[in-house]
């Protein structure tokens, strides 16, 4: 077991597969989606992926190491606490992990060269937050697998 979140990248390959669930589960929460937010959610999400051929998936594995250095102060404290499920503690601490997680976006965004991809995340990053709240037992679920 890592220790240490960002260590999981040392592995080889091992950025490109945690990037490739990433993506899974960022599919599969779309996919559970609807109402009007939802919509919105999805074209955002049609817009970054159609913009040109590999560039979500770069950009994914560019974010998965910042991810997980912000996701490690809760990975320590979820260990000091005594374990339990990691998704169950984020979900517990889920403005708090949810604000973490989007400061990673927030910076990408930021620094994007790309208009098309600033506007789509302007357009959703209002109700960012609960959406990332409720893919906390996916994500928490996704560091167990390769933190173990």
């Amino acid at each position: 077991m890592y220790s240490s979140l960002p260590d999981i990248l040392l592995a080889d390959g091992a950025l490109q597969r945690v990037a490739r669930d990433c993506q899974e589960l960022v599919e599969q929460e779309l996919d559970a989606k609807s109402g009007l937010s939802a919509a919105a959610l999805k074209v955002a999400y049609k817009a970054v992926t159609a913009f040109a051929p590999g560039y979500y998936q770069s950009i994914v594995e560019k974010m998965v190491p910042e991810l997980l250095e912000k996701l490690q102060p809760f990975w320590a404290d979820f260990h000091a606490e005594g374990g339990g499920q990691f998704g169950d503690y984020l979900v517990k601490r889920g403005g708090e992990v949810s604000e973490a997680v989007l400061t990673v976006t927030d910076g990408m965004a930021l620094g994007s060269p790309r208009p098309a991809v600033v506007k789509a995340y302007n357009a959703v990053r209002g109700g960012a937050g609960k959406h990332v709240e409720a893919a906390l037992p996916g994500v928490g679920a996704l560091v167990e697998k390769y933190a173990a």
